[in-house]
C-alpha cells in the first residue's frame, strides 16, 4: 500500500506545474475581482463620503479658528484701545475736578478771607470808637480830677483858668 502511494503522488507531481494556473487559481481570481468590485461598487462610496464629509468639517473648523482667532485678536486691540480711550478721559475728568476743586477753595479762601478782613476792619472801628469815646470821658474827667489833685498837692485854691491849662497839657501828653 505505501508503494501505491508512492506511485500516485509521484504522478500528481509530475503533472502539475505550479507556474501554470490551473482551475482553482482562476476561479479564486474570478472570486476575488467580484468581491473587489462589490467592494468597490458598494462599500468604498460610502467611506470616500464619510472621508470628505470629515475633511470638510476639518477645512470648516480650521477656517473657523482662524476667523475666530482673527475676531479675538480685533476684540483685545478694540479693548485696548477703549481702555486706553477711558484712561485718557478719567484722567481728564480728574482733571478737571481737581482744577474745580481748586477754583472752589481759592473762592472759599477769599470769601473766608474777606470776611475775616470785614471782621477785622469792624472791631478795628469798634475799638477806635471806644478808645475815641474813651479818651473823651477821660479828657472830660481829667479836668476836675486835676484840679482836686492840685487843690491837695498845692493846699491853695489855684484858679480855674490853672486848672483848665493843666487839664489840657496832661490831656496833650497822653
Amino acid at each position: 500500500m505505501t508503494q501505491m502511494t508512492a506511485s500516485v503522488l509521484a504522478e500528481g507531481e509530475k503533472k502539475s506545474n505550479f507556474l501554470i494556473p490551473d482551475g482553482t487559481f482562476l476561479v479564486e481570481l474570478v472570486i476575488f475581482l467580484i468581491v473587489l468590485a462589490i467592494i468597490w461598487k458598494f462599500v468604498v462610496p460610502p467611506i470616500q463620503s464619510v472621508l470628505q464629509d470629515r475633511e470638510a468639517r476639518v477645512a470648516k473648523t480650521n477656517e473657523d479658528n482662524q476667523k475666530a482667532a482673527q475676531a479675538l485678536q480685533n476684540a483685545e486691540r478694540k479693548y485696548s484701545e477703549e481702555l486706553a480711550g477711558a484712561r485718557t478721559e478719567a484722567t481728564a475728568i480728574r482733571e478737571q475736578a481737581r482744577a474745580e476743586g481748586q477754583k472752589v477753595l481759592a473762592a472759599a479762601r477769599a470769601e473766608a478771607q474777606a470776611e475775616a478782613d470785614q471782621a477785622q476792619a469792624q472791631a478795628e472801628g469798634e475799638l477806635r470808637a471806644q478808645a475815641d469815646r474813651i479818651g473823651s470821658e477821660l479828657k472830660s474827667s481829667v479836668g476836675p480830677l486835676s484840679e482836686e489833685l492840685a487843690g491837695k498837692v498845692l493846699s491853695a485854691g489855684a484858679g480855674q483858668a490853672r486848672a483848665d491849662g493843666l487839664a489840657h497839657d496832661f490831656a496833650g501828653r497822653s
